[in-house]
């Protein structure tokens, strides 16, 4: 399938819900197709953000909620109106709730079935996203894996963190063609860690994952979007996304 780029908002810190528009010149202006946010209609109007992406010639690809979200018809809703609205494609969801059991994976399922068939319905698609948590090992099961034995890989599928699959001890090429069935729309991140759970993150690139490889593998087997996501930057948010998208066109993405 063709591809395309986006990039994730959190790296600009509140300024999504403060000044959109300048944030989105910012994102176009580096070259990027699209851009994931979190749930901004529930800070702003969801005609001013529509207006704002159209501005600018951007996609909206989805919007990034915690669990709890999920659990709450009345949120879900909105953000499925929301999404159709958008003409956006993507619902992704981080989290289990309380993650220090394999039953919270597992309770965690049942509901991520139901809600894939309600984005499926409703055209769009549902995607859980992986930090490092997921690769925590319960009787010799890791979580991640015990959610996808448990979920359907038609209607859950995986938002893969590249970053984060190496921060859980696996390698990002090997869990994409592994789960190959539910990908598709992937977070490029580079840093690492010092000590336990010391993150940093870096402009792709600069840190110790290696992009080129687990690009090869998301080529081979089907892209829709490659998000980059850095979660802080020391730098001007606007020189790291662009630093981020030169990467990315270098390698091939």
């Amino acid at each position: 399938m063709a591809h395309q780029l986006g990039v994730q908002l959190i790296v600009f810190g509140d300024k999504p819900n403060t000044d959109l528009d300048g944030v989105l010149r910012a994102v176009a202006a580096a070259g990027y197709a699209g851009a994931e946010t979190g749930p901004l209609h529930q800070v702003m109007e969801a005609d001013f953000i529509r207006d704002t992406f159209a501005a600018h010639s951007l996609q909206l690809t989805g919007i990034h909620c915690g669990f709890d979200d999920f659990n709450d018809p009345s949120l879900l809703e909105q953000h499925i109106e929301f999404l159709k609205s958008m003409n956006a494609p993507y619902l992704i969801c981080s989290g289990v709730g309380q993650r220090d059991t394999i039953q919270a994976y597992e309770a965690a399922a049942e509901r991520f079935n139901e809600v894939g068939e309600l984005c499926a319905s409703n055209g769009l698609t549902f995607c859980y996203h992986n930090h490092w948590f997921e690769f925590d090992s319960f009787n010799g099961i890791k979580g991640i894996d015990r959610l996808c034995q448990l979920t359907d890989p038609g209607l859950v599928k995986l938002c893969i963190d590249v970053y984060w699959v190496a921060m859980g001890g696996e390698d990002p090429a090997d869990f994409i063609h592994r789960h190959a069935d539910r990908a598709g729309y992937y977070h490029f991140k580079d840093g690492g860690k010092h000590g336990d759970e010391q993150w940093w993150w870096v402009e792709l690139g600069q840190g110790e994952i290696d992009l080129p490889a687990a690009w090869d593998a998301a080529r081979q087997v089907g892209c829709d979007w490659v998000i980059a996501e850095q979660d802080r930057s020391d730098k001007d948010p606007a020189l790291s996304v662009k630093e981020s998208f030169d990467y990315l066109k270098a390698i091939g993405v």
